[in-house]
């Protein structure tokens, strides 16, 4: 059974990209390959910050979209708190 991931990945320009994926090593490099969202390709090199596995891809979803709607300054701090 697949475990799916939420993460979030720190960009060269201190920007932070969010994401989910079931192989978060092999995400990680597709992105520094410049074969992940269009987003990291031009803010490369990327570096993974934080994860957490989810049990469904639903509350992976679910919690991906989640810290979308958070400011840079939630997920600042939410790094922070861990």
């Amino acid at each position: 059974m697949k475990r799916w991931h939420v993460y979030i990945l720190r960009c060269n320009d201190g920007s932070l990209y969010t994401g989910i994926t079931v192989d978060i090593v092999a995400r990680v490099a597709k992105h520094n390959a410049g074969k992940g969202a269009a987003y990291t390709r031009s803010h490369l090199p990327v570096t993974l910050v934080w994860s957490k596995p989810s049990k469904t891809p639903t509350a992976a979803r679910k919690r991906e979209a989640k810290i979308k709607s958070w400011t840079k300054q939630e997920k600042e701090d939410f790094l922070k708190s861990i």
